[in-house]
């Protein structure tokens, strides 16, 4: 390290700025290399480390023809990758390289000045991506790290350190502070630029129209968010954790390995709409609660059972309930959504009586599970099943579950072709939507209506901030079972082959690697689990207040300012007049500027004054001895002495060892100057 900071002091200014320069670029690309095509990340790590090389070398840059040549093959690989040059991907990925490659030919200020803006630009391009508290952290370090870049190329010759262009580039950003903070709580909200369509539907959440057996199994170790939730305190107490079902997507069509939502699985249209409506009643008192949804990039709205009036969301974005009980928004959600919804813990849903609209709910592919189907023919001949009813026979499939030595696992083998048949006689183990979609072809093979539900259950309560945090590992899969008189049933077999995954959130944990289980043994697990609470409730008021800032809280801001009926129109006013006020403060800091002016150059400006009341303008752009030259061609070196020596010592002054001095002297003397006067009397 000694000798790494002993060259860099010792590096030429031009060489020292241009590192500076381009480990700021990486700083600000580094983010992307995630989202990044994989040839993107290496080709522009390798073009500014060779351009960081020639800089050390003192070598000559390549020529234009190296250039061309990489910039042919980075549109054809864009071209190649993402199939156009148009739309988020594939524009990040040419402006990353567009920036990499401008370091290559930069000659003079002027380059310099494009590389900022292209850099400028990449940094916002982090945003399309995500909007998390570390990016905007990451952000604003290389925000810092421009400003100071683009500072230094302006400061005059010589080898200023760094650490100068640092303080001025923090000065700006501090004195731009409240305008950022103005424009942001009062610019009239709209869909932000990153909210466009993404090239994954499905995200990272594993929702979507299908439920793939293993799809949800993938998402078990996956420690990131999925939703957080905030209970009313004065809607009663919330519910317990094992009541904690957020729903998502409903399957009903199964097809031997798949289960589909209604319309998702090339079904003709006919088939598309549910068969049996919602008929949802609800009794009893609300339980009411704020979800702040991540960017699962899928347009379900997770609620607690059963929500019958549509969650509050912003502006633009409308909510519609499917007859399955799931509420959808009218588009993929791409950025992270707070709403506040209402649900009834007591309640009802679908037909009370056996109607023909239910077929649909029994149906199986033929030539699929014949050993299950054998399964439900052999426990439909017990005579007490038999007379117990669908009821009876949900719950021999349950003890089935307790009893016939099934496990819950991640890894419950190669899926055969015959998934129910493989869960209930060969492998005997499986995940969530294992044990659901095995437990519901043998109801289905015993003519019970069932259809499988999938989403979230459980969470944490984070001590911090009291929020509960439900994460991606915590997706789910259950059945709802119809039962006469009684309707769609929540039946969760999971909880009948692992009691402590829903009783007691036992959650299946990736094994710790070497780092984390060396953090756990330094500062104990306790503690690594207080500051990882911590740090997701900074992220959360995070999301609460900065990415959830939508157009109802302005106006809500509008109406704690006075406004009694505020819209946008207001808005604009408001923004106007900090404006005008903006401008306002903006000449007062001028005036008191120029009142702040060089001292000495105010005792020049008093001088010249006087030497125009003597009857002798001068341009306001000579320096003291030219001055002194003029008096003394005007009125002869006689009269002039005294203001001209006068002169020629402030000249002096402005290159003293101690110029505070010499101006005080100057000051004292300036006052009982004789200056000359001409033939017609003026003096002073």
């Amino acid at each position: 390290m000694t000798a790494l900071r002993h060259t860099l002091a010792h590096l030429p200014r031009e060489t020292r700025d241009l590192l500076f320069l381009l480990a700021t670029v990486v700083w600000v690309v580094l983010p992307l290399a995630p989202y990044l095509p994989w040839w993107t990340t290496l080709l522009a790590a390798a073009v500014l480390a060779w351009r960081g090389t020639l800089a050390l070398r003192g070598r000559p840059q390549p020529g234009r023809w190296v250039l061309g040549t990489l910039l042919a093959a980075s549109v054809a690989l864009t071209i190649v990758t993402h199939g156009t040059i148009v739309g988020r991907d594939a524009g990040v990925t040419l402006i990353v390289m567009l920036l990499a490659l401008k370091t290559m030919e930069m000659n003079a200020r002027r380059d310099a000045m494009v590389i900022f803006f292209l850099s400028f630009f990449t940094m916002l391009s982090n945003f399309f991506f995500s909007q998390s508290l570390a990016t905007a952290a990451a952000m604003l370090i290389a925000l810092l790290g421009l400003l100071t870049a683009l500072v230094n190329a302006h400061l005059p010759v010589g080898r200023p350190p760094l650490t100068v262009a640092l303080r001025l580039a923090c000065r700006m950003a501090l004195l731009g502070a409240p305008v950022m903070l103005a424009l942001f709580l009062l610019f009239p909200r709209m869909a932000p630029l990153w909210g466009m369509p993404s090239e994954n539907p499905a995200g990272r959440s594993g929702l979507s129209g299908r439920m793939e057996i293993g799809n949800v199994a993938s998402l078990a170790l996956d420690d990131g968010i999925a939703l957080r939730a905030r209970f009313d305190t004065l809607g009663g107490e919330p519910p317990p954790q094992n009541a904690l079902y957020f729903r998502g997507p409903v399957f009903s069509v199964f097809d031997g390995r798949e289960w589909f939502a209604f319309g998702q699985n090339g079904a003709p249209a006919a088939a598309w709409r549910p068969p049996v409506p919602a008929s949802l009643e609800v009794q009893g008192e609300p339980l009411r609660y704020e979800v702040t949804l991540e960017a699962l990039r899928v347009p379900w709205l997770l609620t607690l059972d059963a929500a019958p009036d549509a969650p509050t969301l912003p502006q633009g974005l409308r909510a519609a309930m499917s007859p399955e009980l799931s509420w959808l928004a009218s588009r993929p959600i791409n950025e992270v959504l707070r709403y506040r919804a209402a649900s009834y813990p007591q309640f009802t849903h679908g037909p009370m009586q056996d109607t023909p609209r239910l077929r649909p709910y029994r149906e199986l592919p033929e030539g699929f599970d014949p050993r299950t189907r054998a399964l439900a023919r052999e426990m439909l001949a017990d005579p007490a099943i038999a007379a117990g009813g669908p009821a009876a026979f949900v719950q021999a499939a349950l003890e089935r579950l307790r009893t016939g030595g099934y496990s819950y696992t991640l890894e419950p083998g190669v899926v055969a072709e015959h998934t129910a048949d493989a869960f209930w006689f060969d492998q005997k183990a499986g995940f969530c939507e294992h044990i659901a979609s095995a437990f519901a072809v043998l109801l289905r093979a015993a003519d019970v209506p069932v259809r499988i539900v999938t989403g979230y259950q459980g969470g944490e309560l984070n001590g911090v901030d009291g929020y509960w945090t439900v994460r991606q590992a915590d997706a789910h899969a259950w059945t709802e079972v119809w039962l006469a008189g009684r309707g769609w049933v929540r039946v969760d077999p999971t909880g009948a082959v692992s009691p402590g995954r829903i009783g007691n959130f036992q959650r299946l944990l990736a094994p710790r690697s070497a780092f984390g289980t060396a953090v756990d043994t330094v500062i104990g697990r306790g503690i690594a689990a207080r500051a990882r609470a911590v740090w997701e409730a900074v992220n959360n008021r995070w999301n609460q207040w900065v990415l959830n800032y939508t157009q109802s809280q302005q106006l809500d801001l509008l109406k704690s300012l006075g406004i009694p009926s505020p819209d946008a129109m207001d808005l604009a006013r408001v923004l106007g007049a900090l404006a005008a006020l903006a401008a306002l403060g903006g000449v007062g800091w001028s005036l008191w500027e120029r009142r702040r002016q060089d001292p000495w150059l105010r005792l020049l400006d008093r001088a010249r004054r006087e030497i125009a009341r003597a009857g002798l303008p001068l341009p306001g752009h000579l320096p003291p001895r030219a001055l002194a030259r003029a008096l003394q061609e005007r009125f002869g070196d006689a009269a002039a002495a005294p203001a001209a020596g006068w002169l020629l010592r402030m000249e002096q002054a402005r290159y003293a060892p101690h110029p505070a001095t010499a101006l005080a002297a100057l000051q004292r003397e300036l006052r009982g100057l004789r200056w000359p006067a001409d033939a017609a009397g003026h003096r002073r």
